[in-house]
């Protein structure tokens, strides 16, 4: 769709958007940028222009560029230490969208956004992911992503802040993981998904709760847990199930509870 309200479209440069203002927006992919009417918008900030590479592994973990594009990031052939690098193919088939989408959607859209049933949100919070967030004056922070989403559409960005890139730590990507995930329809968007992974050096499992909830969701124990207690702790989590067109409220519930059972019997068994 043509933004024709747009005036200008001018590459980032870091500490230079000091002049942010009401009608400004960060240009990545632009997948929904460009997909619905957006009259407010008056000049557009290309992030491309930073150069960023895309994957960058190491010590730490593997740190995603926030313009990484789900293809490359699909791409990613991950060394044999990262057993949870599972995941990422799992989590990007759950966007269902064309070749030209995934070679254009980036994993920092796909954050901002904020969508309950986003993938990468799916990918990040499950692996405790922490992401780096640029001021509009050059000033850096992190923070988690459980934090940085903040509900339906709505993320922790101040005005002019731009999320950097985001960092799955080297410990998460180590553990052993189970994946679940459901859409009302065969092509719909995810109603349900939910991860959990569990720690070969400590034994601690941790099951993240997104698409069924406004925001992610996360129960964690110091050991596997008993179906017991992990009913109690759903129960003592008092979660709110989100109502669209893409699930109902009490089929959400019912399907989250159902697949962290699977997940937690996975995880303990050790097998899918």
């Amino acid at each position: 769709m043509d933004l024709n309200t747009v005036e200008a479209v001018v590459p980032a440069k870091r500490g230079a958007i000091e002049d942010w203002r009401p009608g400004d927006a960060w240009l990545a992919g632009g997948t929904w940028l460009f997909s619905e009417p957006q009259p407010d918008l008056r000049r557009l900030i290309d992030l491309t222009a930073f150069g960023w590479p895309a994957l960058t592994p190491g010590r730490d973990g593997l740190e995603i560029a926030a313009t990484c594009t789900l293809a490359e990031l699909a791409r990613l052939k991950a060394p044999k230490r990262w057993p949870a690098s599972a995941l990422i193919p799992e989590c990007c088939h759950a966007l269902l969208g064309s070749f030209k989408v995934w070679n254009t959607a980036t994993v920092g859209g796909n954050l901002c956004l904020a969508l309950p049933a986003g993938p990468m949100i799916s990918l990040a919070a499950a692996l405790d992911a922490v992401c780096t967030i640029w001021g509009p004056e050059g000033a850096s922070s992190s923070m988690s992503v459980l934090e940085f989403v903040t509900g339906p559409g709505e993320n922790a960005l101040g005005p002019g802040a731009v999320l950097r890139s985001v960092l799955l730590p080297d410990a998460a990507l180590r553990c052993s993981t189970a994946f679940r995930q459901l859409s009302l329809s065969e092509l719909g968007r995810s109603a349900v998904v939910v991860i959990g992974r569990r720690s070969p050096a400590t034994g601690e499992v941790v099951i993240t709760l997104t698409a069924s909830l406004p925001r992610p969701e996360q129960l964690r124990f110091d050991r596997p847990p008993t179906p017991d207690e992990l009913r109690d702790a759903l129960d003592e989590a008092q979660l709110h199930y989100y109502n669209d067109v893409h699930g109902d409220p009490a089929w959400r519930e019912h399907l989250t509870r159902l697949y962290a059972e699977e997940v937690r019997r996975e995880l303990e068994e050790g097998s899918p």
